[in-house]
């Protein structure tokens, strides 16, 4: 599918929430079409481009590439409704120092909204975006060592498998680097949440 009206009215909004510098380059179109096929649900799209429309985008690629502002962007396109949420994985860090265990609880087993009028589903997953997924670090909570980005996700998996609970990510690791942080259970149940979309190892820092 021609996404050209919808990479002018990405552009458009970009400029609006980032400044007149934003901009889209053609070296990124081929990502962009398989980001715009699944939030917009294009399931024939999708299908060509190897994309499963039930897991969520684990969005890779070098510092600078413009990660945080495209997932964010895609927010605006996301059909059906109501929109992801991103979070950065520090500040979720954060958050468990703060409050503790019930942090890896709010964003698992108690990330749900209420659905209605259906009394027999009153639970609705409530998909999130982790941003810069490896910056953060294992935190320590009364002496206990917490990994508590790993923690989420594992707990998240469970539902994505019961619940079809949806999440999506941004980092700038490779494969092996997620697994030396995350230990290989986790990269395995990864490999089952998320469709990959990569940018360019070699991809230059737009921020310059």
């Amino acid at each position: 599918m021609d996404y050209t009206t919808h990479l002018t009215q990405l552009e458009q909004k970009g400029q609006e929430l980032y400044g007149p510098h934003f901009r889209l380059y053609p070296s990124d179109r081929p990502l962009l079409q398989k980001l715009f096929a699944f939030f917009l649900r294009d399931q024939e799209e999708a299908d060509r481009l190897h994309i499963d429309l039930y897991k969520g985008i684990l969005l890779t690629g070098p510092i600078g590439t413009g990660k945080t502002s495209l997932i964010t962007l895609m927010r605006y396109f996301q059909t059906p409704q109501p929109r992801f949420a991103v979070k950065s994985c520090r500040e979720v860090t954060f958050e468990f120092i703060k409050d503790g265990y019930q942090v890896i609880q709010k964003y698992s087993s108690q990330s749900f909204a209420p659905t209605y009028p259906i009394p027999h589903d009153p639970r609705k997953p409530i998909a999130y975006c982790f941003d810069d997924l490896g910056t953060e670090s294992a935190i320590k909570h009364y002496g206990n060592e917490t990994n508590v980005m790993g923690e989420i996700l594992l707990s998240r998996y469970d539902h994505f498998i019961t619940n079809r609970m949806i999440t999506h990510v941004t980092t700038n690791l490779s494969a092996g680097e997620l697994e030396t942080l995350y230990g290989n259970r986790l990269r395995s149940r990864m490999r089952e949440m998320f469709n990959l979309v990569a940018f360019d190892k070699e991809g230059s820092d737009k921020r310059k």
